[in-house]
């Protein structure tokens, strides 16, 4: 069974459109899910590449939203082969001003939303016999940063979700996360703090959403015997170790 149609959250802009992309540069029909932005810079991107593209607003924070939005995106292709959880909320939470309402943001939106996405699509791929489901963790799921911590705490359940769903979902579906590392630095960073983050990383450089996009696609295309895996694009930051990133040489 080819991987035909596809449905990203979060695919108006940022890493989700140039994932929708990619997607329909290897063949797939896109349903875009969008939120806060139109979705429709990337529905005529994804038709210039030849494939069909659909837009579905929505706030995933709402369960309801979730279960519309799933229902939505079968009827649109009549059945999903690839499932990117990409949404996310993202906004600095210093402990000494985080509220409960902010706590309850991050857990519904970042955790909640793609369980019951997966859920929802991931039994029509096992009964189908095939699917790909990835999850889009961060770095800081791995070394939270402390004026983000409910941010961190939500992409390090991400981590776990994926390696629950892929024993869950086994054998017909694979599920995996791609973590990014520095590729879109928070926007209050400034020029001193983008440096220093430059310098520590091994690579001496920055990712871009296509690096994320092309390990997207490797998974979705090659990733018939990778599952309940996490891969970390990130330069070398995660592997550095106490002593810098300096090379020996």
């Amino acid at each position: 069974m080819q991987l035909r149609s596809a449905l990203v959250t979060g695919a108006g802009r940022r890493i989700g459109r140039e994932i929708a992309i990619a997607l329909a540069q290897g063949g797939a029909d896109v349903v875009l899910h969008a939120h806060t932005s139109s979705g429709d810079e990337t529905r005529r991107a994804v038709q210039q590449h030849g494939r069909r593209a659909w837009v579905i607003r929505g706030d995933l924070s709402s369960r309801r939203n979730v279960q519309r939005i799933a229902r939505e995106a079968l009827e649109k292709t009549g059945k999903i082969d690839i499932l990117i959880n990409n949404a996310a909320v993202f906004f600095p939470t210093p402990i000494s001003a985080l509220t409960a309402q902010e706590w309850h943001t991050f857990r519904q939106t970042n955790i909640s939303a793609p369980f019951f996405l997966s859920v929802l699509i991931g039994r029509q791929m096992y009964q189908q016999g095939q699917g790909k489901i990835i999850f889009l963790g961060d770095w800081s799921g791995r070394r939270p940063s402390r004026n983000f911590l409910p941010y961190c705490v939500s992409k390090a359940g991400v981590s776990a979700l994926t390696q629950a769903l892929a024993k869950a979902f086994a054998p017909h579906v694979q599920v995996n996360e791609v973590a990014p590392g520095p590729v879109l630095l928070p926007e209050d960073y400034g020029p001193e703090q983008q440096e220093e983050l430059r310098t520590r990383t091994p690579l001496q450089r920055f990712g871009s959403p296509y690096d994320i996009a092309r390990t997207v696609r490797f998974l979705v295309e090659s990733g018939d015997f990778v599952t309940g895996a996490s891969y970390v694009v990130d330069g070398g930051w995660l592997a550095q170790g106490h002593d810098g990133s300096g090379t020996s040489l």
